[in-house]
């Protein structure tokens, strides 16, 4: 048990890398939105590196810290449905990771982008371009695939919204600012969370 007077006033819940993971999606998924139309070539790299962080994020979340790992914030339905009515009634939990329906946000986004990323890999491969031009995927219609990466882009954009607005809702229920949390990698120290503590200065002293 901490003492009152060892107790710090933040802990720490997203690493590093999952920090710059963030940024660095948002900052590409922006680039390839707004390049979509004038800047071809741009926007191709900006997808590969959307790609290449998503891949990123499907082996952290399996490899990675505690909080980054899928298995410690992907709950049941029941415990998201939960969480939600504690949110309209204005008294959310606490978490140090995702609270549930965040982590439904983050899958469906994870989903969503995953499958923007290969719709677009499989649109320039019927223009003979990428690691898909030499096969099946090159016979494909090349218009029917440019109509389905751009309502699969929208449709993620659209997610990108209810993300932001989820963001600002749990920041204000929560007395967190969530935005800040992603770029410091610390939260509000809340009392349930003192094993947290304690096991962290384990892992430090190790």
């Amino acid at each position: 048990m901490l003492t009152q007077s060892a107790t710090p006033s933040s802990v720490k819940a997203w690493d590093p890398l999952i920090r710059i993971f963030h940024w660095s999606l948002v900052i590409s998924f922006v680039i390839a939105f707004i390049t979509e139309d004038d800047w071809m070539t741009v926007h191709i790299w900006a997808g590969y590196a959307v790609t290449s962080l998503i891949a990123f994020r499907l082996f952290w979340g399996l490899v990675g810290t505690r909080n980054a790992r899928f298995a410690s914030f992907v709950r049941s339905r029941r415990v998201v449905m939960q969480h939600l009515k504690d949110m309209l009634a204005f008294k959310p939990g606490h978490y140090l990771g995702h609270n549930p329906v965040a982590a439904v946000m983050v899958m469906l986004l994870l989903t969503s982008i995953v499958m923007v990323a290969f719709s677009g890999i499989v649109l320039i491969a019927t223009e003979g371009q990428g690691p898909l031009a030499a096969t099946l995927f090159s016979s494909w219609n090349g218009d029917w695939m440019k109509n389905i990466h751009e309502i699969l882009a929208n449709f993620t954009l659209l997610l990108v919204f209810c993300h932001l607005g989820g963001v600002f809702i749990s920041s204000f229920l929560e007395g967190e600012n969530l935005a800040r949390a992603m770029v410091t990698g610390r939260k509000k120290l809340r009392p349930h969370w003192e094993d947290v503590i304690t096991s962290q200065e384990a892992e430090h002293n190790l």
